[in-house]
């Protein structure tokens, strides 16, 4: 794909042309998974990771400085992404002695902690119920039943990259709609 074709989709993906975001996706998923997957060397995070990825690029298209290169833009998203992940797993490794007293302490938990943590599942399950029934399939199966992106494709009998899309917008919907709800609390 040439430059030209490549600003007209980030000038189209700005006014939120799905198309052309899921067009966008698909032009540089196989290299910024490929970059991203020889850093963590873990399938399952690369794919996190390079959702993650362009999420930021859909979110950011409006910094996007035409006189560079927007695959370089991108692989650079891409590499603060996947320094962000090791700085949180050292920080995570470092902290594991401070998780176990965490998990120890849930034991130890009031019955009103205990209520509020169920209110907050409450309140994103009904967030969840309100949204379109794609994005309501997509999280169920991610995040309910666990299941990996080859499978969901698989059941929804839709491409492997269109289901990182969905998922993709589904969280990002769903962060909204938690966010605006915890503003009118």
């Amino acid at each position: 794909m040439n430059k030209e074709d490549i600003l007209l989709l980030i000038d189209l993906a700005k006014k939120k042309d799905q198309k052309a975001q899921t067009k966008l996706i698909n032009s540089f998923w196989v290299e910024v998974f490929s970059f991203v997957m020889k850093k963590v060397q873990d399938e399952n995070v690369a794919d996190e990771i390079t959702v993650s990825v362009f999420s930021k690029v859909l979110a950011k298209l409006d910094l996007f400085d035409p006189n560079f290169q927007f695959k370089t833009w991108i692989l650079t998203i891409a590499q603060n992404s996947v320094i962000d992940y090791w700085r949180k797993k050292s920080r995570e490794n470092e902290d594991s002695t401070d998780n176990f007293d965490h998990f120890k302490n849930q034991f130890a938990r009031s019955p009103e902690e205990l209520l509020i943590s169920e209110e907050d599942q409450k309140q994103i399950i009904t967030v969840i119920e309100s949204l379109d029934t794609n994005y309501q399939d997509i999280l169920r199966l991610r995040f309910f039943e666990e299941k990996s992106i080859k499978e969901i494709a698989e059941e929804l009998h839709i491409s492997v990259a269109n289901t990182k899309v969905r998922i993709m917008r589904a969280k990002k919907v769903l962060a909204e709609l938690l966010k605006h709800n915890d503003s009118e609390d």
